[in-house]
């Protein structure tokens, strides 16, 4: 009666997938922890609302950062928690769990995962690196002998990977993704207008009005926050070019690692890639026009995968389904 999770544990959010139900959760990787007696209070979206409203006494963070764990008592606690919530109240069986971790991952930082499952409750823990998952998550036939190219772009990683034969070709992770947008988003607008906004409002103004690239037809947003000079409550207007200007330095950074990746390829799969095209993956993928700021800055087309947001946690069901068929690529269990 073994149960298989598959968990995409992301800086910004948590994915489970279960196989023969799908995804079964889709919440925040956020804790909220009382500083009195150090007690998790809120886990998740319970937790995600407090941030930027709690008193002196309670403290709600993200205990992932850039992928990676950044504390381990929280993380396990968190995991344990959705490992939980996934399987029901009354599951008596240690589950086998299969884990997302950024394509450049040290064996420390591996380890980390591995031993913050095992201890959450999990039987057997496998951790297979992101842009694996996002390929097959995105339907790519990863194990044939042609090349392709896969860019995650997550909420603290964006991983970028060629893949061939079931394996990474050439790869690299840079630590600017959607979060590093949201605080270039927030500092322009400090910068240019001495207001003073949350983070969750700069997430908002990428998600609803940001663009990679300037429009003709711009959007505009309302930006409440707190006037820097006076400190009173203040509201402005903001359009979709301002943002592009805001955000072109982490784009660039972003387009930068995937130059690298593509420099470094074997030039037969450099000539797949050109046939095949760039394939965008993950929730920052799914700013405004990013494939075609792609297209521009590498001259290969790009297109963003059927449901890029659920692609990495996607791919952890299928490779636990086929265990055998991906053990290559599989990194690590106990």
């Amino acid at each position: 009666m073994a149960r298989k999770l598959g968990i995409d544990l992301g800086t910004t959010n948590i994915l489970v997938f279960v196989p023969g139900k799908g995804i079964v959760l889709n919440e925040p990787s956020v804790v909220a922890v009382s500083k009195d007696d150090n007690k998790i209070l809120a886990i998740g979206a319970d937790a995600k609302i407090m941030i930027g409203r709690t008193p002196d006494t309670i403290v709600a963070y993200r205990p992932m950062k850039d992928g990676v764990i950044a504390d381990y008592r929280v993380t396990e606690a968190m995991l344990r928690y959705y490992i939980d919530k996934a399987l029901g109240k009354w599951n008596f069986f240690k589950p086998d769990v299969l884990i997302s971790v950024p394509a450049g991952v040290t064996s420390t930082e591996r380890r980390a995962v591995i031993e913050a499952a095992i201890k959450a409750g999990a039987k057997n823990a496998y951790v297979v690196k992101e842009p694996i998952l996002a390929a097959i998550g995105a339907g790519i036939p990863i194990q044939e002998a042609s090349g392709h190219i896969i860019v995650d772009i997550g909420g603290g990683t964006t991983d970028v990977a060629v893949i061939s034969l079931g394996g990474i070709v050439a790869s690299t992770s840079v630590k600017v993704a959607g979060n590093k947008m949201d605080a270039a988003i927030a500092d322009y607008i400090k910068k240019n207008f001495n207001l003073v906004i949350g983070d969750k409002m700069a997430e908002d103004i990428k998600i609803k009005i940001g663009s990679a690239v300037p429009l003709d037809e711009e959007l505009a947003i309302n930006v409440k926050g707190r006037d820097f000079i006076l400190g009173l409550p203040r509201t402005i207007e903001i359009k979709t070019n301002e943002v592009v200007k805001a955000i072109a330095k982490e784009l660039r950074e972003m387009i930068k690692a995937v130059k690298e990746v593509l420099q470094e390829t074997p030039p037969e799969l450099s000539s797949d890639i050109i046939d095949q095209g760039i394939i965008m993956t993950g929730g920052s993928s799914q700013l405004r026009n990013f494939p075609e700021l792609m297209f521009r800055r590498t001259g290969v087309k790009a297109v963003l995968a059927k449901e890029a947001y659920f692609c990495v946690a996607k791919g952890t069901g299928v490779a636990l389904e086929h265990l055998d068929t991906y053990k290559k690529s599989v990194i690590a269990k106990r």
